[in-house]
């Protein structure tokens, strides 16, 4: 089954607003198993969204709309399907017993133009609205799906996540389950991934296999569609063996796992308690860990030690180390995790110092990065960043190396018994 996405209103193609909807959803139909092959954006005019649907009807067995639902005279996208497929519309009772209460609610008057919003397709399936007011449809044809969602986010995520989405595997008529399975990938770049499993992309069949990157990190998504899921995970099971097998130093998590969830889990499995000593990410890597739900098991507390008399005074550095070889050094970083450890009586200790730009510091060249890890009683062990980039990005690109560094240190320990 082939999908796409129309996206309504003028305010994109005006770039007044971006178009997440279609990231978003294309996202969710890759979970699915369902292939996005186009995604178009019109503007609020029947004529020229009607020829955009007789375009996608040529290309697309499902077409997903976003937008165009609401109260006022340029929300025409429900009226112009109905006209195009000769179709009526009429009044839900739900969702005009919903709108009535929410104007009563909120004291305000209900104008007539409202009640707009409360019509539907004849013989659709209608999605409820549980965050805003125009309800969505589904409705299916002899030959097509039509799907009609509101365009603000707040509203078209919720509806299609929970409404929407469990309706459309029964429009999938070949197999009855399709599984979705994703692996995380970090320290390696999207085209490097894909020049690794470059055979595997170009002779998929099933399963399917999809890659994505985002914020420096790559994601490779493996589709199964089979008549049980046992079946479906043998084969997810059966490329992710040859894909680990070339890959699998990068891979730090699967699914919903993020860099700072899944150090976390290491953290709680081990029984470690972690500190960190930061200069130039100033309490971001913190941030981020603790960002995470129960991370308080692991992470104990930290310093940031911005300048080099609050690194020598307070956090214990060597004035000699750095004298010698600079605040961006290797073993300023390594001191900084010793020192760290000791103060905060944690089995890991963090260092991080280095030039995030636009200028050169310690001697460095911008984008110099140098993270120490303090392990137990083990010699610690630095790595060296060589970033590009405006500063911010450097400084948020510091902290998930560190995590990385970190899960993949941990699990080398683990894999040699300490």
């Amino acid at each position: 089954m082939k999908a796409e996405i129309i996206a309504v209103g003028s305010e994109l193609l005006l770039g007044q607003i971006s178009n997440t909807n279609a990231r978003f959803i294309s996202t969710q139909l890759a979970e699915i198993g369902l292939d996005v092959y186009y995604h178009t954006v019109v503007g609020d005019n029947a004529n020229r969204l009607l020829e955009s649907i007789k375009i996608a009807e040529k290309r697309a067995d499902l077409i997903i709309f976003t937008g165009g639902l609401g109260p006022t005279k340029d929300d025409l996208t429900k009226e112009t399907i109905a006209k195009h497929l000769g179709m009526n519309l009429v009044l839900d009772n739900h969702a005009i017993m919903y709108i009535e209460d929410f104007f009563k609610r909120m004291d305000r008057k209900m104008t007539e133009n409202n009640k707009k919003q409360a019509l539907v397709l004849e013989g659709c399936t209608v999605l409820e609205n549980k965050h805003g007011m125009a309800p969505g449809m589904l409705l299916s044809t002899d030959s097509h799906s039509y799907m009609l969602l509101p365009g603000p986010p707040k509203e078209m995520e919720p509806m299609f996540q929970f409404e929407a989405k469990p309706l459309l595997p029964q429009l999938l008529l070949d197999e009855n389950v399709i599984m979705s399975h994703v692996i995380r990938f970090y320290g390696i770049g999207e085209a490097e991934l894909e020049t690794e499993v470059q055979d595997l992309l170009e002779n998929q069949t099933n399963p399917t296999l999809a890659p994505l990157a985002s914020d420096g990190e790559v994601t490779l998504r493996l589709t199964s569609k089979s008549n049980s899921e046992e079946e479906a995970w043998k084969k997810i099971e059966m490329l992710q063996a040859e894909i680990l097998n070339r890959v699998g130093k990068f891979v730090y998590g699967y699914n919903n796992d993020s860099l700072p969830s899944k150090l976390r889990e290491i953290l709680i499995e081990n029984s470690l308690t972690i500190s960190a000593a930061e200069s130039m990410t100033a309490g971001l890597f913190q941030s981020e860990l603790a960002a995470v739900p129960g991370m308080g098991e692991a992470l104990v507390g930290g310093m940031i030690t911005y300048t080099e008399d609050v690194k020598i005074n307070q956090l214990g550095v060597d004035a000699d180390i750095i004298e010698k070889y600079s605040v961006v050094s290797s073993q300023c970083a390594e001191q900084m995790a010793l020192r760290v450890k000791e103060k905060f009586q944690t089995d890991i200790g963090v260092g991080i110092t280095g030039a995030a730009g636009p200028d050169g510091h310690g001697g460095q060249p911008a984008g110099t990065i140098w993270i120490g890890i303090a392990l137990g009683d083990t010699k610690p062990v630095t790595y060296k960043l060589n970033l590009s980039g405006l500063r911010n990005t450097n400084r948020i690109r510091t902290v998930k190396f560190t995590i990385y560094y970190l899960i993949r240190l941990l699990r080398e320990l683990k894999l040699a018994g300490i």
